[in-house]
């Protein structure tokens, strides 16, 4: 063969080459893809349990709804384990994920066990558990409603700057930041987080089997460990996961080796390749996650009604 013809042999080869390493890593980023549309359970052939979790503030995001739905439909998955690590969120999308467990434990048996957090919200969702686990140090309870504003009339005057509204009933869009809540307005407010603190108490006393005054008085807005939750009945038992396991064994012949696959709401594939995790782990370094939260949700505020407990301290210390 002539240099010539050597030369255009090696440069075809190449372009093979080529041409399969892109396809080669077009199927893996596409193999990856469909792992993370289909709600990132991989391997979950068989006859096994879900797990999911319940992190962080609650909005009642649809893609966790479609992802309770869709474990409602999955005749492989025999029971469900919800994982919960929060300090609660809106009310309206606390109670979405509460009500769609519970139309998940219509098709098949749904346990909860609460990790570090599970109060306000995070606590409402963990009712819709046949059986409710915590840790002896899980920080539970803060059963209650909330609404919070700032006003910043007094500052704006100071700098010069005022506000000017028109508005079509005297109580429209109140309160709000830029002028001072009337008495009226308050009152209608007041009014709401009643009814609603009514019914979440009501709930509390229907899936504890509580008298209605017995709940009220655990539902004083304070803040409970898993132990003493337990002697208020707040909780079934103290454990974890594999505490959890035993007891599907126990009531529903669920054998506790059955393999346990974790199941995520879709979201995008460098969401699941860990970008925002790191960029989350660095904002919780600087002591900003509570504040940006909700803009890594891509939601730029909160309206309504809120079910959260917030300290300030973020966490109790153990020496």
């Amino acid at each position: 063969m002539s240099d010539t013809g050597m030369w255009l042999a090696l440069r075809k080869l190449r372009r093979q080459l080529t041409f399969w390493r892109v396809v080669a890593v077009l199927a893996i980023v596409t193999a990856l893809a469909l792992v993370v549309w289909r709600g990132g359970a991989p391997g979950a052939g068989g006859a096994h349990l879900a797990r999911i979790r319940i992190d962080g503030f609650i909005t009642g995001r649809q893609k966790m709804l479609d992802l309770i739905a869709g474990l409602a439909r999955n005749k492989r998955v025999k029971a469900v384990i919800v994982r919960i690590d929060s300090p609660g969120g809106t009310t309206a999308g606390s109670e979405a994920i509460y009500r769609a467990l519970m139309r998940l434990a219509k098709k098949k048996p749904v346990v909860t066990v609460m990790d570090g957090v599970a109060a306000s919200g995070g606590y409402m969702v963990a009712l819709a558990g046949e059986r409710m686990f915590a840790s002896r140090n899980t920080i539970t309870g803060s059963i209650g409603v909330i609404v919070q504003w700032p006003e910043l009339h007094e500052l704006m005057g100071r700098i010069g700057v005022r506000m000017q509204t028109v508005r079509s009933g005297p109580l429209k869009a109140l309160p709000n930041t830029f002028e001072p809540t009337p008495e009226a307005a308050r009152r209608v407010l007041e009014d709401l987080v009643r009814d609603s603190y009514d019914w979440f108490v009501e709930l509390v006393a229907k899936r504890r089997k509580l008298d209605k005054e017995t709940a009220r008085k655990l539902a004083d807005g304070r803040i409970y460990s898993g132990r003493r939750a337990l002697k208020a009945g707040l909780i079934d038992a103290l454990g974890d996961e594999v505490e959890a396991r035993h007891w599907l064994e126990r009531k529903h012949a669920i054998p506790f080796d059955t393999k346990v696959v974790e199941y995520r709401p879709r979201s995008s594939l460098l969401k699941e390749l860990g970008v925002p995790g790191a960029l989350a782990a660095a904002l919780r370094l600087f002591g900003l996650d509570a504040a940006t939260g909700r803009l890594l949700e891509g939601r730029s505020g909160l309206d309504g009604l809120l079910s959260v407990w917030h300290p300030e301290i973020t966490a109790l210390g153990a020496n």
